[in-house]
């Protein structure tokens, strides 16, 4: 048995990632086997329900205001639309969707009520709720699982000693406190984060270290491979080899077994052969669609086909935990606090970050 582990080590993690290929597949596999069934996959859409406008200066993102990017903004949308792309994604195959709104953190208001909103149509679906809304207080985790909320994402995107280089307007700590505050509630907690941003192997075993050590470990682990978007600072960053993909999803699958793994962003730079041997170390969740927010994804045809042809099959909705109960707003006991949390700016210079807003001036 391949127990659950909350000790491990930077030395140790870089140790599994290294190791030969053949052996590193064969472990990873075997542990997967473990706990998960190695033919079923978790499908989610994702869904950008506010686009653009975002006041982090985040270096891989296009929805960043400061820089100057082809992403169309809009505002949050209805809950009737959320309503109808949850069931255009229901009928496609997704058993979970994932809302996401380009905000700092999320504010006490009419917004946030019309997300709660959305969170019990979709869970009345029999559908997994997720949303990734930035940073929230306690409070706020307790209104989103008290309205039904399957699982929180928040991702720390990579290690601790590198995130300075990629994000100036808040700080890893930030990161960390929403995830306990998630905690605090019933909601799942996801997180995971990037590579191909520029790090050190050692910024990957370090993100999988602060993942690792959290007790319970996330339920969901995203490994995303860096979009290099035009007009964002890392739009000149070569893509991510498959075999670097493939040693994550791996390493990820063997320090957190229970876990979920997510192979996330980049996938339309991988062929399904890539894909196959993702699955095989112990990627076992994908999202579908043309889009993932605002970069490009496999259409959800070929995902299909490529289910088809690997043998694999949608896992149903609420096999990893049981489903939560919806609380009718007028029946809820929680109230907006009007919380001001002083989340942190930590206020340095990013030399890349800030000569893409420089750019984006002169554009």
């Amino acid at each position: 048995m391949s127990a659950e582990r909350h000790n491990w080590t930077k030395e140790e993690i870089l140790e599994i990632y290294n190791q030969p290929m053949m052996d590193l597949l064969f472990r990873a596999a075997n542990v997967h086997r473990e706990f998960h069934d190695p033919n079923t996959v978790q499908v989610s859409t994702l869904l950008s329900i506010k686009t653009g406008g975002c006041p982090e200066d985040c270096g891989y993102c296009p929805q960043a205001a400061r820089y100057h990017t082809d992403i169309e903004g809009n505002d949050l949308m209805t809950v009737s639309h959320v309503k109808a792309q949850a069931l255009r994604a229901k009928a496609s195959g997704s058993s979970r969707v994932c809302m996401g709104a380009a905000w700092r953190n999320v504010k006490d208001g009419p917004e946030f009520d019309q997300v709660l909103e959305m969170v019990r149509t979709i869970n009345k679906l029999d559908m997994e709720v997720c949303c990734t809304l930035g940073m929230l207080t306690e409070n706020q985790a307790q209104r989103l699982a008290e309205a039904g909320l399957y699982a929180y994402n928040h991702n720390l995107d990579t290690s601790e000693d590198y995130y300075k280089d990629v994000i100036s307007t808040r700080a890893f700590e930030d990161r960390l406190k929403t995830i306990d505050n998630v905690r605090k509630s019933n909601v799942t907690v996801c997180s995971g984060g990037i590579i191909g941003m520029g790090e050190k192997l050692e910024d990957r075993a370090g993100m999988l270290v602060a993942l690792a050590t959290l007790n319970p470990q996330p339920e969901s682990v995203p490994i995303n491979a860096l979009v290099a978007v035009e007009g964002t600072p890392m739009e000149d960053m070569e893509p991510v080899p498959i075999w670097d993909m493939i040693r994550m999803v791996a390493t990820t699958r063997i320090v957190m077994p229970k876990t979920q793994v997510r192979l996330s962003a980049g996938r339309t730079n991988m062929s399904r052969e890539g894909q196959a041997l993702c699955f095989f170390a112990g990627a076992n969740s994908i999202f579908a669609g043309d889009k993932l927010l605002t970069t490009p994804n496999p259409d959800v045809n070929e995902d299909m086909e490529m289910f088809k042809l690997l043998g694999l099959k949608p896992q149903q909705a609420f096999v990893k935990a049981p489903q939560p109960k919806t609380v009718e707003q007028e029946e809820s006991v929680l109230q907006p606090l009007g919380e001001k949390p002083k989340w942190t700016r930590p206020g340095h210079k990013i030399e890349r970050n800030e000569e893409a807003k420089a750019k984006a001036r002169r554009s």
